[in-house]
């Protein structure tokens, strides 16, 4: 990374040619890992996003979503643990959300362990909050359902906003 305390970071669209270093990073991070063919098919499926987060042309994070009749459903989020705290997940999901938007997304739903406070916490930030419990989704725990609603309004934009303008001010959490 460029320095410890502010990162380069750079998001775009993943392709085909970064699932190497996705499957790398999705091995280390995830005791069930997604396998290449998941993520060739979701790259290939109609109304999903997948982003990579680039810094010093290495992939350190990515994130995805699908949007069904309105509902954008976030599917993944992973940064690489040397590179937490420089506010990649949040640049991620920022740009989910835009993306999720221009498909005409209405809503946005994921599912989070339930011993996952740091992601709790930037999914809250994010407007999402507990609905409900899938039990036993994670195999070995079970996962928090949380939502937001209307985040194609004037509210949730200004929401945005100001997420970003934190991100502007270079504050470091997550």
């Amino acid at each position: 990374m460029t320095t410890a305390s502010s990162p380069v970071v750079s998001v775009r669209f993943m392709d085909e040619d970064d699932l190497d270093a996705v499957l790398a990073l999705e091995g280390e991070i995830y005791s069930q890992p997604w396998s290449r063919q998941v993520f060739v098919d979701e790259l290939a499926a109609d109304h999903r996003i997948y982003l990579v987060a680039v810094v010093d042309d290495v992939i350190v994070g990515y994130a995805g979503l699908m949007v069904i009749v309105g509902d954008a459903h976030v599917t993944t989020v992973a940064v690489h643990d040397g590179a937490r705290r420089h506010r990649i997940a949040t640049r991620l999901m920022l740009d989910l959300v835009d993306g999720s938007l221009v498909l005409g997304a209405r809503h946005l739903t994921l599912e989070v362990r339930v011993s996952n406070r740091a992601a709790q916490r930037l999914y809250a930030r994010f407007g999402l909050a507990p609905v409900g419990v899938r039990k036993d989704y994670y195999v070995d725990e079970d996962a928090l359902i949380m939502w937001v609603t209307d985040i194609d309004g004037d509210e949730y934009r200004r929401r945005l906003a100001a997420i970003r303008g934190e991100l502007d001010a270079g504050a470091d959490d997550d």
